[in-house]
């Protein structure tokens, strides 16, 4: 017997429907020392706005930074153009600035959005991806990155805040998460949320 409520099936068989509410969870990842997380299905004209929560990202290997890229291939090729900038904000200066090392015009590889990252739990990332109409084909992609992790050296706390666009019209269909190319896997849980129109 489900319940139903103004058209909108809440419960059914005894399980209670996941998509109620605007947000909805397409996909989830849990990595235990991959080389790199993609998702490479579920990111298409469904929902105008997406959001990835990365939570307790580890690396196999101390001070690594976790990047990200773009497909519009479906994950065949991770080499779009995009532009960004960022800023940074740690724990013990009470500071947030501008940071150049995160900027970047017409670059095709990877986007750092996580610093520091470790090999324990408690220096691992955290924090939200979100893509704005990743499926349409009109306007450039607009892309918010918030982290947060705990330095793998020190108590301090380290956020990152970078924003940009992949500086074509066509649509993404494809994300991958890696730490840099000083090597190390990566472990963590990644989420995929979709967000209905209003």
């Amino acid at each position: 017997m489900g319940i139903i409520s103004n058209g909108t099936t809440i419960l059914d068989n005894g399980a209670f429907d996941v998509s109620l509410g605007n947000q909805v969870l397409v996909s989830e990842t849990t990595a235990s020392g991959a080389s790199n997380v993609q998702f490479t299905s579920g990111i298409d004209t469904t929902y105008p706005v997406y959001r990835i929560d990365l939570i307790g990202v580890t690396c196999s290997t101390n001070d690594r930074n976790l990047q990200f890229n773009l497909s519009i291939d479906g994950g065949s090729n991770y080499n779009v153009s995009k532009s960004f900038n960022g800023s940074y904000a740690q724990s013990n200066d009470n500071s947030l600035a501008y940071n150049g090392s995160l900027a970047a015009y017409n670059n095709t590889g990877n986007q750092t959005i996580g610093y520091n990252g470790g090999t324990n739990a408690s220096s691992g990332i955290s924090g939200s991806f979100w893509m704005f109409e990743p499926g349409g084909t009109t306007f450039t992609k607009k892309i918010m990155v918030f982290t947060n992790t705990k330095s793998y050296e020190s108590a301090i706390s380290r956020t990152l805040f970078v924003c940009g666009q992949y500086n074509g019209t066509d649509n993404i269909d494809a994300v991958k998460f890696e730490f840099d190319s000083r090597g190390g896997t990566i472990s963590g849980i990644f989420k995929l949320y979709g967000f209905k129109d209003s």
